[in-house]
């Protein structure tokens, strides 16, 4: 069985066949059979299995990898570390290994990379694979089934990528991950309003929320999805959020926008065919979206997006001296 990435075979399916499960939203697990699998418990076994499996599609230099994950100057030492770590993720996962796979990991004395045709049910996948079917479709135009997909994909996401990791290379994962699943929950807002579905989209609504409560967008759609299933009293008390939300976490008052969508709440005037989403709907959140009145927020994903920039392009450049080195 190839390495198993699409499809939306669910978790509960992979639990009865014998691929192994590794799950990334949350906290790290892994599972075969559907039973714990033991052997990658230390935190940077977890670590080097995580960022092979994110960054799957190409190998990684071993003095690059050692350097992300250890971040030591003494590269004597980080390349002992990871050929540790290394071996006790192949200890671990070979025995899982189906008949023709290979190994899980493929390594040589300069490169490693996680081997595409092992037999491994991946959460991170699963979801990449659901948004990647749905970019460029807005939330209103999605049909059922990439629908059912796409919440399928939002249900994966348990929490943050690996919870408790503070790694820069995770840091900057965990951010494009998270505004993946605010662009998939923002679509399905879409879509449920479309349908008529409005308690589901309320649902998807909160689910935002809890990741940025000061999100803006999200209230007002809330409001227009209160009003639309008959609950004025809701949409005004979803306005009352929205106001102490913004007041306690950025010190502002509500946009324009959510002020005149609150006054036709209250004079019962509210236009059912104004789009949910308003200019830009089921585009991905960007970090600007998510820090639009918040100046020092946005310095500080500022910050955070150059910090991971200059460590990606120290690496690639140390791939290519390495390479220039053997040639």
């Amino acid at each position: 069985m190839p390495f198993v990435c699409s499809g939306g075979v669910d978790a509960v399916t992979v639990a009865r066949m014998n691929v192994i499960q590794v799950i990334l939203f949350g906290k790290f697990q892994i599972r075969f059979n559907g039973e714990e699998l033991v052997g990658i418990d230390g935190r940077k076994t977890q670590e080097l299995l995580a960022y092979l499996l994110i960054h799957r599609s190409r190998a990684h230099a071993r003095e690059v990898l050692a350097e992300v994950l250890w971040g030591e100057p003494h590269r004597a030492r980080t390349r002992k570390y990871l050929r540790q770590a290394l071996w006790q993720v192949q200890s671990a996962l070979e025995p899982c290994a189906l008949d023709g796979d290979g190994g899980p990991v493929v390594a040589d004395p300069d490169w490693v990379q996680f081997n595409p045709v092992s037999s491994i049910w991946l959460d991170v996948a699963q979801f990449e694979d659901a948004y990647a079917r749905t970019q460029g479709i807005p939330g209103a135009a999605l049909e059922n089934q990439a629908a059912d997909a796409m919440d399928r994909a939002v249900r994966l996401y348990a929490g943050d990528l690996l919870e408790g990791c503070y790694q820069d290379w995770c840091i900057f994962e965990r951010e494009r991950l998270q505004n993946m699943y605010l662009a998939m929950l923002d679509k399905l807002i879409d879509w449920c309003q479309v349908q008529g579905r409005y308690e589901i989209g309320l649902g998807y609504g909160e689910q935002i929320l809890r990741c940025d409560r000061a999100r803006e967008r999200t209230h007002r759609r809330m409001m227009r999805l209160y009003y639309l299933s008959g609950d004025r009293t809701s949409a005004l008390r979803q306005y009352e959020q929205l106001v102490r939300t913004l007041h306690e976490e950025l010190n502002v008052q509500p946009s324009q926008r959510s002020l005149r969508l609150v006054e036709q709440i209250r004079a019962d005037t509210f236009d059912s065919d104004y789009p949910s989403g308003g200019p830009g709907a089921g585009k991905s959140p960007t970090p600007r979206d998510r820090t639009h009145s918040d100046p020092r927020a946005h310095l500080r994903h500022l910050h955070k997006s150059l910090t991971a920039m200059q460590r990606q392009i120290r690496q690639e450049l140390e791939v290519i001296e390495l390479a220039l080195s053997d040639s």
